[in-house]
């Protein structure tokens, strides 16, 4: 990995977005992820490689956050920064240059208007080379059904943060299994358990954005 990749890298697991940012206080007036990543682009590293950066940075804060040694703010602050990196990358898997691993449709289920978790997770599953299409909050079933008949190699995640809305998406998952058999459904939040994902019929359960990334990594090469 060039010296340049490795400031990006160590960007995303810091959360430096970039110059003007306090965040972190040890890095104030350093060049962050957004500049970085923009003089690699000239420099002619490949987009590739720029990806790559992001795989092992949000690798790194994703474990830190596993084993507690960072918490949400750390999570967000280096998603934010994954995200400006990607705003450059964009154009690349637009024009085919970087092909995506596959998509992911996520949405918050029917009833629940929470999106803080679903947004991690979305954004860290992009930064690790996924499609992402985010449906955002209070998702009927019925937008998850058309969504996967418009994408139908695609793999979906339910999230919740509500106890109340755990029917709700118990009913999506058991709609979307008897439609798509094939699909591979993820869920995750606050009130859910793996035991209660596997009564619901669901693939596979995260409790966190390097779960659910390790999920569709593992489908993705099963």
């Amino acid at each position: 990995m060039s010296e340049l990749i490795e400031q990006i890298s160590k960007c995303i697991e810091r959360g430096k977005v970039d110059k003007v940012s306090p965040y972190p206080p040890d890095m104030r007036d350093q060049e962050g992820a957004d500049e970085l990543s923009a003089r690699a682009i000239e420099e002619g590293l490949g987009a590739d490689e720029i990806l790559k950066a992001c795989n092992s940075g949000m690798q790194n804060i994703g474990d830190r956050f596993g084993r507690g040694e960072v918490f949400v703010p750390e999570l967000l602050m280096s998603a934010r920064a994954m995200n400006a990196v990607m705003k450059h990358l964009k154009p690349f898997f637009q024009s085919g240059t970087v092909k995506a691993k596959g998509k992911f449709i996520i949405g918050t289920v029917a009833g629940d208007l929470h999106d803080i978790g679903k947004n991690l997770v979305s954004m860290v599953v992009e930064g690790n080379g996924w499609e992402v299409i985010d449906l955002g909050v209070d998702v009927k079933t019925n937008k998850f059904i058309e969504t996967i008949k418009q994408h139908p190699d695609s793999m979906v995640g339910l999230s919740a943060l509500l106890t109340t809305t755990m029917g709700n998406m118990a009913n999506t998952v058991k709609e979307i299994k008897s439609l798509f058999p094939q699909t591979k459904v993820i869920v995750g939040g606050a009130p859910l358990t793996r035991e209660a994902a596997d009564q619901m019929g669901a693939d596979g359960y995260a409790r966190d954005p390097q779960g659910a990334v390790g999920f569709l990594n593992g489908m993705l090469y099963s």
